[in-house]
């Protein structure tokens, strides 16, 4: 098999903006995380197939990215979590977060889910007036 053409995982991300929420279109799960691990950035992964609601959501990726037991399970503690503590426990080498199959669904409609994907904007913003990179993928069920 020619591998060729794949670029290798640190060049991955060269091409993608440092700070941004996109649809991970021709992006490969596991080439994210390659590309993080070689660039040495956190890699963050969160299955949401089985929610249904804002709060499955939230409970699946508090569970998934290891958010403190105090999580609040709303969309201002989703950003603090984000945020602030990664902030204080010092110096942060960047982040690649996946939000894989982001659900369709009644009690999760499109307002939710950008609501839900601002949550993730703001992040990067707030990262990237830190000059880190915050890249976030997304792909629905």
């Amino acid at each position: 098999m020619d591998t060729s053409s794949c670029p290798e995982p640190q060049n991955l991300l060269r091409h993608v903006r440092s700070n941004i929420v996109q649809s991970i279109r021709a992006f490969r799960i596991q080439d994210l995380q390659q590309a993080a691990q070689a660039t040495g950035q956190h890699f963050l992964y969160a299955n949401l197939a089985h929610a249904q609601t804002k709060q499955d959501a939230l409970d699946l990726i508090a569970v998934q990215f290891h958010f403190p037991a105090h999580f609040g399970k709303n969309f201002d503690a989703l950003y603090d979590c984000l945020t602030d503590p990664l902030h204080k426990a010092g110096p942060q080498p960047g982040f690649v977060v996946v939000l894989d199959q982001l659900p369709i669904a009644h009690k999760f409609d499109k307002e939710v889910r950008e609501q839900f994907l601002d949550c993730f904007r703001d992040a990067a913003d707030y990262w990237a007036e830190r000059k880190i990179p915050f890249r976030c993928f997304y792909s629905f069920l």
